[in-house]
């Protein structure tokens, strides 16, 4: 039976506009986002085919484009449409930092660390430079290694920072592995550009780890090296 002869109420597109997108499951989204189906499968049981085959919708997501043009049902101009898609979420929750206080709103910074971070298959040490009112003024990935780790240059984080005239900053790294946990280089490095930013009155707001599922906030977990700096504690 196609979608249109199902009720109104159990169709995903008409499901969104009554009840909002929210209440959709993972995919009657996806349904609506291929739109068609193919011979003998409706557009949700394609995507239910879909994320069954992928192994979920975050792994269905994170795919090159040969291994999703693979699939049954998709192609090079469905892959485009959704790589259009993913990255406007991301400049969405970029404009929501930049228009507000990334110090008051702590869900949307690791929201936004995380879609920047989170399926990068290299580790990526990146920095969210900070006015006096702790809003965005520019959203930098700085340094790039291997599966599991990169070098980074604190002379270039404190250039940037003087470039953008910063007062604060919050440093983030991505975890390839997919675990959160901080380990003692990263310790050892937060605490060194720390040292390094104080001399020219920089706040380290805090460093977010990002992993799969999970995120480690030093700030949140009192790993910052400076006491002083607890009244900016980003996440509480």
């Amino acid at each position: 039976m196609a979608i249109s002869d199902w009720p109104a109420a159990e169709r995903p597109r008409e499901r969104l506009k009554l009840q909002g997108a929210a209440s959709l499951s993972d995919a009657e989204l996806l349904a609506i986002f291929l739109r068609t189906g193919v011979k003998g499968q409706t557009a949700v049981d394609l995507a239910r085919a879909l994320l069954e085959q992928a192994g979920g919708l975050r792994k269905l997501l994170d795919q090159d484009e040969k291994t999703f043009c693979r699939a049954r049902g998709l192609g090079q101009t469905k892959y485009i449409m959704l790589q259009a898609t993913l990255e406007l979420g991301k400049r969405y929750l970029q404009e929501r930092l930049e228009k507000n206080s990334a110090f008051s709103n702590p869900a949307t910074v690791v929201e936004y660390l995380t879609a920047q971070l989170r399926v990068r298959s290299r580790e990526v040490f990146a920095c969210l430079y900070l006015d006096h009112q702790h809003r965005l003024l520019h959203y930098a990935e700085l340094f790039e290694g291997t599966i599991n780790a990169s070098v980074v240059y604190p002379r270039e984080v404190l250039a940037m920072a003087m470039q953008w005239n910063a007062a604060a900053v919050i440093f983030a790294h991505n975890h390839p592995s997919g675990c959160a946990k901080p380990s003692a280089e990263d310790l050892t490095l937060t605490h060194q550009l720390q040292q390094v930013l104080q001399l020219i009155d920089i706040v380290v707001l805090d460093h977010v780890i990002i992993g799969d599922g999970q995120y480690t906030s030093f700030a949140e977990a009192g790993l910052l090296e400076d006491k002083s700096c607890s009244s900016h504690t980003l996440l509480v």
